[in-house]
């Protein structure tokens, strides 16, 4: 069995626990980590056994036999960090949200195609065991047809104007951080809205603290959408449908089962697998699609990514929220 070297370029909360959940891989291992602080890529490697720290990103490009990336910086670091890596042909796997915009998400997809270097989303609640279900019973039709979607993620933030989540200059706001995920199985579940209504709050550092979102599709079904740093929310997904509906347990971009209620019936609980924090299937995913050759992924290619920051764009030229740079 072929062993796959990976790196990871930003060594945040996120990088700890993608680290994590690559050692539950039997096939994977952790090459090299690279930060522009050496001293924290070293303190990084020492605790997950990577064999190179490296003080910069072209350091850790240039690692002999390194098989993927793993990009874990800051949302408005994404296209360069990308760029980046593509050109040095190494594969990547790319943190969501995929970009800033729809612009920079086109050109990561444009230069991936061009330097034929595998390029995928790390959007990790694709892969999992639940959402894979969901979306099994969903098109089997045993809910019927969607009539609608409520999904919403919040969590509270203490506010920082230098922090990730509140520096527009960090592309900062609840939208792009987490308001992404109820866009994201909306779309996963519906596919592409015919139209789009958004309001939101603001921190004073001009990003989004709430951001309420409502969706209306060419079947007939709606979708209603809810992000926040201000709040702890139950971070909860269901879909109703004409004959029954659809309930992920627990937190819905993470979940390990689903329930199914159906009128007159007792509800069917589905549980599912959910190994270590869950990032593990992502990773799974892009080893397998580079095993094969592929050069996106067929489960999330990048053209549902495109899609997904387009909408995301339409969102933010709703609410009024435009990040430093952007036209």
């Amino acid at each position: 069995m072929r062993t796959f070297n990976w790196g990871i370029i930003g060594l945040g909360k996120i990088a700890h626990k993608f680290a994590d959940s690559l050692a539950l891989l039997p096939n994977a291992r952790l090459y090299g980590v690279a930060s522009r602080s050496e001293a924290k890529a070293q303190e990084f490697a020492a605790k997950f056994g990577a064999a190179h720290a490296c003080g910069s990103y072209e350091e850790l490009l240039k690692l002999p036999d390194l098989d993927a990336v793993y990009i874990a910086t800051p949302h408005s670091e994404h296209h360069a960090h990308t760029l980046l890596c593509l050109r040095a042909g190494v594969p990547v796997l790319c943190e969501k949200a995929f970009a800033l915009n729809a612009q920079q998400a086109a050109e990561m997809i444009t230069a991936a195609r061009e330097q034929k270097v595998f390029l995928m989303e790390a959007f990790w609640t694709r892969f999992f065991p639940a959402v894979k279900e969901a979306l099994k019973i969903v098109q089997a039709g045993e809910l019927g047809e969607i009539k609608h979607i409520v999904a919403d993620f919040g969590f509270k933030a203490s506010y920082d104007p230098e922090g990730r989540l509140y520096n527009p200059a960090l592309a900062g706001g609840s939208l792009l951080d987490i308001g992404v995920y109820p866009l994201f199985i909306s779309k996963l579940m519906l596919g592409n809205p015919t139209e789009v209504q958004a309001v939101a709050t603001f921190a004073p550092t001009g990003v989004d603290t709430n951001c309420a979102m409502s969706l209306a599709y060419a079947n007939g079904a709606t979708a209603s959408l809810f992000s926040t740093v201000a709040a702890q929310t139950d971070t909860a997904c269901r879909i109703y449908g004409s004959e029954a509906s659809l309930h992920f347990n627990g937190r819905f971009h993470a979940s390990d089962g689903l329930t199914i209620y159906r009128e007159g019936e007792e509800p069917r609980v589905v549980n599912c697998e959910k190994k270590g924090y869950g990032y593990y299937y992502e990773a799974e995913h892009v080893q397998e699609c580079l095993e094969q050759g592929l050069l996106e992924s067929p489960l999330l290619p990048l053209g549902f990514s495109l899609e997904l920051m387009q909408l995301l764009d339409q969102i933010r030229e709703k609410i009024g929220l435009r990040y430093p740079g952007e036209s």
